[in-house]
Parts: structure tokens; C-alpha cells; sequence
């Protein structure tokens, strides 16, 4: 019998930041989780998924709709104002920052999205065995740490190897958008699924046009205000043969 694992295989693209929750932020997990947040049963980690963990979109959101997945949520602003705007479809946050959570839940619950479930977990773990496969009409991933110093870019989300995790995840012909304020890594993220077989560009040009579905924040906000250029880019999951 195998002994089991004590570190994750590969590195995260994250890390894990304690503190102190504020009072609203913990009634946000003890009132407001029993329905937006899934309780993951863990692997090696907290944030972990075990391998042998499903979601069962049906069961969870009560019917059988686009799921909308988004990858490093934050505060939630674009998956809240979607899923507010969009009652016909299903969205699911998935992040690894409690306090990001609890606003997300917070700011949903405020809105009446009813549709939105949260989920405290690596992001990667999530797309390569939680969901369903083919479950995501898109995948959203808005901003994901840059990790600019080159001792630390084998850490950042998209590398090598990300492009079959994420289209496992997508249905044929889904989705998967992107952003970032950082050129180097804008350029890196292209290279990676313009390479990947199970891609293909959905735009026209070098950059994809704005998605219309991106809430202006205070991040974008703050990297254009440096002088940054704000890259999308999205890709069609191309047929499973």
C-alpha cells in the first residue's frame, strides 16, 4: 500500500495568508456558508482537494444550467455582478483567501444571487478532478498573481501543462478567459495555449477585445493608474475527438 502523501506535487500559485477575520467576515462563513460554500473534503492540504472529491452541479445548484467558473475570485466583483445579472446560469468562485470568501458570500447574499457557490481550494485541483469533466461553459481567470520575479514564475497558474488541466474542465467549444496587468506574463499565457493542441484563439489580432462581462476594480484600476496595459485573451476548448 502506498504511503501517503505529506506536500502537494506540483507548486501553488498562491500564498496562504492568515489573520485575524473581522466579525462580519465570520458571520459571512457561519450564516451565509451552509448555502454558498461547498465543503471540499481535503487532501494534503487545507486548501487541497482529494482526488476522489466530486461536484455534482445538478445536485448543488438544484438544476441543470452554464456553469461559470472563476479562478482566483478575490473580493468576487466579477462573479457577484455576473451571477446577479445572469439568474439563468450558475457560478462557481474559487479561491483560497477566507477574506475574499466571506466578501464574495457577503456581497452575493446582498444581491440575491442564489446561484453563486464559493470554494476555498487550489484552483488547479478544482479544474483537474472536483468538477465534473466538460462541466464549464467558460473559465474565467482575471488577474492571477504574476509572480514577476523570474526565482518565482514557476509558480504562476498559467505554465507548461495548464492548458489540459483547464480543458478538461471546459466543455467542447467553452471558454477560457483571461486578464493580466503584467506584459511578460500576458505574453507567457499566450504563448502556452497558442502551443496547447486542445486550444484554440477566439480572437482576432494580438489581444483579445475587452470581455464586455469584466467588472471594472479597484485592481484593474490601480494597474492602469501605473501605467500598465490591461492583455485579455480567450480560447475555444476545441472538440474532444
Amino acid at each position: 500500500m502506498p504511503e501517503p502523501r505529506t506536500f502537494r506535487d506540483e507548486p501553488v500559485s498562491f500564498v496562504r495568508r492568515s489573520g485575524r477575520m473581522s466579525d462580519a467576515q465570520e458571520r459571512a462563513f457561519d450564516e451565509l456558508g451552509p448555502h454558498y460554500l461547498l465543503d471540499v473534503p481535503r487532501d494534503v492540504a487545507w486548501t487541497s482537494v482529494h482526488p476522489e472529491a466530486r461536484l455534482h452541479p445538478v445536485d448543488e445548484y438544484g438544476r441543470d444550467a452554464d456553469l461559470y467558473v472563476e479562478i482566483g475570485s478575490g473580493q468576487g466583483h466579477a462573479i457577484v455582478a455576473a451571477a446577479s445579472s445572469r439568474p439563468d446560469d450558475d457560478f462557481l468562485a474559487v479561491e483560497v483567501f477566507r477574506a475574499g470568501l466571506a466578501r464574495t458570500m457577503l456581497d452575493a447574499d446582498r444581491e440575491g444571487a442564489r446561484n453563486l457557490r464559493v470554494v476555498e481550494a487550489n484552483a488547479p485541483e478544482v479544474l483537474a478532478s472536483y468538477l465534473p469533466e466538460a462541466a464549464a461553459a467558460e473559465v474565467w481567470i482575471f488577474f492571477p498573481d504574476p509572480w514577476h520575479k523570474k526565482k518565482h514564475t514557476k509558480r504562476r497558474l498559467v505554465r507548461d501543462g495548464f492548458g489540459a488541466t483547464a480543458a478538461r474542465a471546459l466543455r467542447d467549444g467553452g471558454i477560457l478567459r483571461l486578464a493580466t496587468d503584467w506584459e511578460d506574463y500576458a505574453l507567457q499565457m499566450r504563448e502556452v495555449l497558442d502551443e496547447d493542441p486542445l486550444f484554440e484563439r477566439a480572437f482576432d489580432g494580438d489581444w483579445a477585445e475587452r470581455f464586455d462581462g469584466r467588472v471594472m476594480t479597484a485592481f484593474e484600476r490601480k494597474g492602469i493608474a501605473k501605467g500598465r496595459d490591461i492583455r485579455d485573451l480567450a480560447y475555444r476548448r476545441r472538440a474532444r475527438r
